[in-house]
């Protein structure tokens, strides 16, 4: 199986991101060799939410506005209820998660983060599966929602809550393998 240790990731997140989403995939996914960047809106630290309080300061690599979708092999996008209802009001983030997906590049949202997916609509037609409470969201903007720990569905990824975390990098992993196997073979 391919190494990961070319691969550049991106985690886009704000202040409220779920602390275990943030944390587990990118110390994993550096675990498995690749370089991960963790993008604010501003460029600034971001704070997160660890279950029933604010959680660790995680350091920001740069801004959203540094970000460009050829410089990532994929993007991960934490939930936690603040972060994705923020980032979902941003046009730029919207725009920047649509992008990644539009490029075909492997994009995975987790709990609340599909909120994003939706805003920038994107799950028409699409498996996905959520937290529970946005499950409706998912539906009503097209949908065919699951309650499994990872569903994919061409490029996009998603899954349900922290207890899917291995579940959900692993895929996240084998997404990026697929798409160097692809560009190799090309």
């Amino acid at each position: 199986m391919p190494s990961i240790t070319d691969a550049k990731v991106l985690i886009l997140a704000t202040n409220g991101f779920e602390q275990s989403e943030l944390t587990v995939p990118r110390d994993k996914l550096r675990e498995a060799g690749a370089t991960v960047h963790v993008a604010s809106l501003d460029g600034k630290d971001i704070t997160g939410w660890d279950k029933t309080d604010w959680g660790d300061t995680v350091p920001a690599d740069l801004g959203l506005g540094d970000t460009s979708v050829r410089d990532y092999d994929a993007l991960v996008l934490p939930g936690g209820q603040i972060n994705p209802d923020i980032l979902r009001t941003e046009p730029e983030a919207v725009m920047r998660v649509r992008e990644f997906v539009e490029a075909g590049i492997p994009t995975a949202a987790i709990c609340h983060a599909p909120w994003l997916l939706v805003e920038a609509d994107l799950l028409r037609g699409k498996r996905a599966t959520s937290y529970p409470s946005i499950r409706t969201d998912l539906r009503n903007a097209g949908a065919d929602v699951v309650d499994e720990e990872v569903v994919t569905d061409g490029v996009i990824t998603t899954s349900r809550n922290p207890g899917d975390l291995e579940a959900f990098v692993k895929r996240i992993i084998e997404q990026i393998e697929g798409r160097h196997d692809q560009s190799v073979a090309a």
